[in-house]
């Protein structure tokens, strides 16, 4: 990736010398499965996913399961939510950028998501979030916007293009693997490299003025 060192006519070994930019360390992303119901086929795409992602120079991963969260929806700060939240919580705080996988259930992504996105304010705020979504013929394009209305609530930006699944299921066979993996894998570089570009552009922009909206 070209900084704009890259640019300068001064003598190579001058440039040496320049502290190195940020967009040369890696991205801190989270990815959060979205899904804890019985059976789900989440994790099988989210094996997937993370292939992708360790794949990419510009990221290093962090894994958030709601299926492992285990919440409750009354946001009572009991001694079983806080024990929780302390292995939850500083994932989240720590991502420069997020993945969420969803679901698409009756025309938008599940409740327990919803439960961990409201559990938390500042550890979303002027971050990137990337969607992966699957169903059935809508490929959970639904509940990816939907979520896209509630992440804007919480100040941080979708990135434009997403990865969506049609027939989630008939996509892959029975090892884990997608049967025609050419589609999947070029929407996935498509939107991990505006993810990264989001990651390192808000990075920096942060570190010149801390966000205060």
């Amino acid at each position: 990736m070209k900084t704009a060192t890259d640019t300068h006519t001064a003598p190579r070994a001058a440039s040496a010398t320049a502290p190195a930019s940020s967009s040369a360390t890696p991205v801190r992303v989270t990815l959060i499965i979205g899904s804890n119901r019985a059976g789900r086929f989440g994790s099988v795409i989210a094996e997937w996913l993370l292939d992708r992602v360790r794949e990419h120079d510009d990221f290093e991963v962090d894994v958030v399961d709601v299926a492992d969260a285990d919440l409750p929806t009354t946001f009572a700060p009991t001694p079983e939510a806080t024990a929780r939240l302390s292995e939850i919580t500083p994932k989240l705080a720590s991502a420069e950028a997020f993945i969420v996988l969803t679901p698409e259930y009756n025309h938008s992504y599940p409740a327990a998501l919803k439960n961990l996105i409201d559990w938390h304010f500042q550890e979303w705020r002027a971050k990137p979030v990337a969607l992966v979504s699957y169903g059935g013929l809508s490929g959970g394009l639904r509940a990816a916007e939907h979520l896209r209305q509630v992440f804007a609530e919480l100040h941080a930006t979708t990135v434009r293009d997403t990865v969506s699944f049609h027939n989630a299921h008939g996509s892959f066979d029975d090892t884990g693997r997608l049967k025609d993996p050419s589609g999947p894998d070029t929407a996935a570089e498509v939107m991990l490299d505006q993810l990264a570009w989001w990651g390192q552009a808000l990075r920096e922009a942060k570190e010149r003025r801390p966000y205060g909206g």
